[in-house]
């Protein structure tokens, strides 16, 4: 995932994940509010917008995170979600990827068409697994995930990964001030939970602190994704096809469609959609 699309931006804290939240630090260190909530005026159309020769600037097949500076489900944005899901229906050739901490507010608040949405939502530690978990199962979506972050306390998904309703899950650490540790150990147990049912998992990053083997650890920033690759917990599991409206059906994991050096060392490889412009560093 290359792109993001941003909007509005500004939130409400939900839980214990949301303590040390990034937006809420950098907001602060520019002289914002993090809880000012707005609607991004110039950002608004952004997967529509077209270049100066009538190109659209999102490539046909790419994969755009949605609202990685707000929560596309925040009763403050009910007004702006259902010109944005009209975005994204115009759009049919490339994949939203929403993620919520509200998923008792989207029942009501579904879009028209599911296609090319990957809706996931995100659980810090067990007690907002089994409370979010259950919710998202039942929703509509065709392509479902879990993204553990900041990931603050060992979880056991087991029962939902069962159900084969789950497509992905994905980890990470905290960042910037007051970061909680990860452990090792938590993570590992997570992987081999998804590798027994077959599921997709990805460990972005360690974040600032890392325990492995009851030794803390601090990591620079430029390093986190560098070593959650060399920890070998990565699992491709069962393909993920988007039915996206394009000449060719495209497979959002197809591993022999690198076309960077930087791609067989990239801890989001597995959901990467192959832009050849990329310039993720890790």
């Amino acid at each position: 995932m290359r792109d993001i699309w941003n909007p509005w931006h500004g939130c409400r804290k939900k839980s214990s994940g949301c303590k040390n939240c990034y937006m809420y630090y950098l907001d602060k260190i520019h002289g914002l509010d993090g809880f000012n909530i707005y609607k991004v005026k110039s950002n608004f159309n952004y997967p529509i917008q077209k270049d100066m020769h009538g190109n659209y600037k999102v490539k046909s097949g790419e994969k755009i995170r949605v609202c990685m500076t707000s929560d596309f489900f925040l009763e403050e944005a009910d007004e702006w979600r259902k010109d944005a899901y009209d975005i994204m229906e115009k759009r049919k050739d490339v994949v939203f990827w929403l993620l919520t901490k509200r998923p008792e507010r989207v029942k009501n608040h579904l879009p028209k068409y599911f296609e090319n949405i990957a809706f996931n939502v995100t659980c810090e530690n067990q007690e907002m697994c089994d409370e979010r978990i259950p919710i998202l199962l039942d929703l509509p979506f065709k392509h479902k995930g879990i993204m553990v972050a900041p990931f603050i306390g060992k979880v056991d998904i087991s029962k939902y990964l069962k159900t084969g309703k789950i497509e992905y899950v994905c980890c990470d650490g905290e960042n910037y001030e007051n970061a909680r540790p990860l452990n090792y150990e938590w993570v590992k147990s997570l992987y081999d939970q998804c590798k027994k049912y077959d599921v997709t998992f990805e460990f972005f990053g360690t974040g600032n602190i890392f325990i492995k083997n009851n030794k803390k650890y601090r990591i620079s920033s430029d390093q986190q994704g560098l070593i959650a690759y060399k920890s070998g917990l990565q699992y491709h599991g069962k393909k993920i096809v988007y039915d996206l409206k394009i000449k060719e059906q495209m497979s959002l994991f197809s591993e022999n469609e690198n076309t960077n050096t930087k791609c067989n060392t990239c801890n989001r490889r597995f959901t990467c959609s192959k832009e050849k412009n990329c310039e993720k560093t890790i």
